[in-house]
């Protein structure tokens, strides 16, 4: 299964939570915001691109059956996901541990 290192890092990370999470929670871990980070700055607007690439990629993980959504977003909080097994064994054979 082709999945980008984003996407990877991302399912990896979802799969070592004991509870269900938010997958964006991760977002500024695997792609940190700039300092001083606003539109004028130099880098923002790779950066903003990098994040959008990042739902791809986790929405990409849903689509793929890797993670799967337990508690539908209710307008207070995001999706909460866990990672299946299907999502596991994808993490196994691309020798990332869980």
């Amino acid at each position: 299964m082709d999945l980008t290192s984003n996407a990877r890092e991302l399912l990896r990370m979802v799969s070592q939570s004991p509870e269900p999470v938010a997958i964006s929670d991760f977002f500024h871990v695997i792609n940190p915001a700039p300092d001083n980070a606003d539109e004028s700055q130099p880098g923002y607007e790779a950066w903003a691109e990098s994040q959008l690439k990042l739902y791809g990629d986790s929405v990409a993980l849903w689509q793929q059956g890797l993670v799967r959504i337990v508690h539908p977003a209710n307008g207070e909080r995001p999706d909460l996901v866990i990672a299946t097994d299907k999502g596991r064994t994808a993490l196994a054979s691309a020798g990332t541990t869980t």
